[in-house]
């Protein structure tokens, strides 16, 4: 039986649950297709089923998204053919091949590099439906984005100021300052030096944000609360510093806010639904409009140094792997 490299969950827990070991290279069924991976993006969610805070039968390949070439076509499946460039949002992909599904698969111009499709996958979907659907950002909105040097992070920020917003980022660094307004924010609160709150209501005029979009969590849920203006929207899409604890639904009365907690895939169900949003990024793409930021490729046998890299709060924008 072939085999491949890949990098598997047997027992969840620390970056020391990620087995860098060879396991059978998978076959197609009805509905599916096996690509072979040229990159593979690293997402902050791969850490939560690393951890157990999301849950997966083990065990189980890590990873959600990758970018490379059809090498077997299920039953069924009339749209891919073997040798076609795809990028593919599903799960199993820190691997030198995965199988899945038809439907999750979209392929790729010859002008997008599969470097360039893993970087926006998974992070580039978010991002336009966080702004487009999760809260629809309006030309002269003032939006909070947390994070904002993070991967999720930079794009929020081009898509708020291709979309007329205002946009407030929030980071940890000088460095990361510099690189969230080179992307777009006309206002960057460092919070290890200063009062979140406090900045935005001067911004604002003491009114906050009509939008604040928080892919922290646990660390900045009260201050994202505290920036959402009276009818705002703060939407809640990451646990990077932990889970958001229970509320009291009773503390959105007090300026009569709309909280959401959205996932991207209830956003891509269908094949339609799917082809939609990857039209409207690639077109955001080509357009210019948004543009990746690589922080660093690592060999897939160093997954573990990513998990790192990624849960320090160190890193900027994107993290591949290469199998």
């Amino acid at each position: 039986m072939a085999t491949m490299k890949a990098i598997v969950v047997e027992e969840t827990g620390g970056v020391d649950k990620l087995i860098y070991k060879d396991i059978p290279i998978p076959k197609a069924t009805e509905g599916t297709v096996v690509i072979k991976n040229h990159f593979t993006g690293v997402n902050y969610i791969d850490t939560y089923h690393r951890t157990g805070i999301y849950t997966l039968p083990l065990p189980f390949v890590v990873g959600r998204e990758s970018a490379g070439e059809i090498a077997e076509v299920g039953p069924g499946v009339t749209d891919l053919k073997v040798g076609d460039r795809v990028v593919y949002t599903g799960g199993e992909t820190y691997s030198e091949y995965t199988l899945g599904k038809a439907a999750a698969v979209a392929k790729l111009t010859d002008d997008v590099s599969y470097e360039t499709a893993a970087a926006i996958g998974i992070q580039a979907l978010t991002a336009w439906t966080l702004v487009r659907e999760s809260y629809p950002v309006q030309k002269g909105d003032y939006i909070l984005v947390h994070a904002a040097a993070g991967g999720v992070g930079l794009l929020l920020c081009q898509l708020g100021r291709y979309l007329g917003a205002k946009v407030i980022g929030t980071v940890s660094t000088a460095e990361k300052a510099v690189l969230a307004r080179e992307n777009g924010a006309d206002y960057v609160i460092n919070y290890s030096e200063e009062d979140v709150v406090a900045k935005v209501n001067e911004i604002t005029n003491g009114l906050g944000c009509h939008g604040v979009f928080d892919g922290v969590g646990k660390s900045t849920w009260d201050i994202s609360l505290q920036c959402a203006r009276r009818l705002g929207s703060v939407i809640s899409f990451g646990n990077a510093s932990g889970v958001v604890p229970p509320i009291s639904i009773s503390i959105l009365a007090q300026k009569n806010l709309k909280i959401m907690r959205p996932t991207l895939f209830n956003y891509m169900a269908t094949r339609e639904e799917a082809k939609k949003w990857w039209a409207e990024v690639f077109d955001l793409l080509a357009k210019g409009v948004i543009k990746t930021h690589i922080y660093k490729i690592y060999d897939l046998a160093d997954a573990k140094q990513a998990h790192i890299d990624i849960e320090s709060r160190k890193t900027t924008g994107k993290l591949l792997l290469k199998p």
